[in-house]
């Protein structure tokens, strides 16, 4: 694709990743991605923000080609996909300077062997002239890497946030037309990457906030020209209290778990409850990842397997506390054959969550009418404390 004008003088640049379904060997793409670059060309000097990744340097070198100046690249973040065309642009502009912060200088020079001379560091609101236009750099970290930052265009109104608002979504579209197919793919970004930095993003979304914005051009995904959409999704996603809403991520080997899940689920649907199980050998886990943004309670349901919960349950209480998300509440149900420990070894797994736990529910081998009944009553507690804390 070619280079595509934003405003005068600004331009998006970068690859459409239509046919990408696996990112970092672990996030799920299921509508691709893409890898925005943006040209900014002031009256004396000439900016490239960001550049693609390594997999598509080519495109970026195409749409280069006619470029004849290119006095700095602006890398927002060291990781691979906005710095891995770093060195062919180096190449190609030799007198071309990398403009980051310090934390990201010392780290594309580990990443990509980038000597160190061609680097210029700024700091936290320092502002770079290309003659009538200026770039403002704002320290934005842990979105999502300690030394991520944002650059403001004044003249223009943009702000460039690299991942800050970003969304994993291959499409046409310059801008976020489409806003509810560009909201799941934005909410599913957060919940994968930015959820584990709630707090920090509460920092940056209030440093943000006094700027004029026209237009937010983040790294992946679309741009947004009405900036007040994301950041209002945003402030959902992190300030808004969980919704009256379980997800159950569960496995289950030989039908006992798989009974007890569906007991569950309609128990808790009887009660006003909203549900959603997540049967693990089948499922997206970015999409499990994107339903913890609103859950207030977890269930965590599992066979026993040498004396332990199910590797797949296990690896689903790893994410869980490693993403953060704000649930209030959490639970373990399973079944077993002569002996084991799941509830202890999945209890451990979520350190970082700060709930409130049930009273587990586990059977020997198939459940039972008691089982059914204890089912009920762990119904009864969820739809109790949901309701205590008025949620919707």
């Amino acid at each position: 694709m070619k280079a595509r004008k934003i405003v005068d003088n600004v331009y998006w640049m970068g690859a459409i990743d239509w046919n990408r379904r696996l990112f970092d060997s672990l996030v799920p793409l299921p509508d691709g991605t893409s890898y925005n670059a943006y040209l900014v060309k002031g009256s004396e000097k000439t900016a490239l923000l960001d550049t693609v990744d390594p997999t598509m340097v080519d495109v970026l070198m195409e749409q280069l080609k006619d470029v004849s100046q290119l006095d700095y690249v602006v890398a927002h973040h060291a990781e691979q996909d906005h710095s891995g065309a770093l060195p062919e642009v180096l190449q190609k502009y030799p007198n071309a300077k990398i403009v980051t912060n310090a934390k990201a200088r010392d780290m594309l020079i580990d990443l990509l062997l980038l000597p160190e001379d061609r680097f210029q560091v700024v700091g936290d609101g320092e502002v770079l002239s290309l003659g009538d236009l200026h770039l403002q750099f704002i320290l934005t970290p842990w979105v999502h890497w300690p030394e991520t930052m944002s650059t403001y265009l004044p003249e223009r109104k943009i702000l460039f946030t690299c991942d800050f608002f970003g969304s994993h979504l291959a499409t046409s579209d310059l801008y976020a037309v489409d806003q509810a197919r560009v909201y799941e793919a934005a909410k599913l970004y957060y919940a994968e990457i930015m959820m584990p930095y709630a707090k920090q993003i509460t920092k940056d979304l209030d440093k943000i906030s006094g700027l004029d914005v026209d237009i937010i051009a983040p790294s992946h995904g679309p741009i947004y020209d009405n900036p007040q959409f994301i950041v209002d999704a945003y402030r959902e996603w992190v300030h808004g209290a969980p919704k009256n809403y379980v997800v159950i991520p569960y496995v289950s080997m030989h039908g006992s778990v798989d009974k007890m899940v569906s007991h569950l689920v309609a128990a808790l649907a009887e009660r006003g409850v909203r549900v959603q199980q997540y049967e693990l050998t089948v499922t997206d886990i970015g999409k499990l990842a994107m339903s913890l943004v609103d859950a207030a309670t977890i269930i965590f349901a599992t066979p026993t397997v040498l004396a332990g919960p199910h590797p797949l349950v296990a690896y689903a209480g790893v994410l869980t506390n490693a993403l953060r998300p704000k649930a209030k509440f959490a639970g373990v149900i399973g079944s077993y054959g002569w002996s084991g420990r799941p509830i202890e070894q999945v209890s451990s797994l979520i350190p970082s969550l700060k709930v409130e736990t049930f009273e587990p529910v586990l059977c020997k081998g198939h459940p039972r009418q008691e089982h059914f009944e204890a089912l009920d009553r762990l119904a009864d507690a969820i739809a109790a404390k949901h309701q205590e804390l008025g949620l919707e």
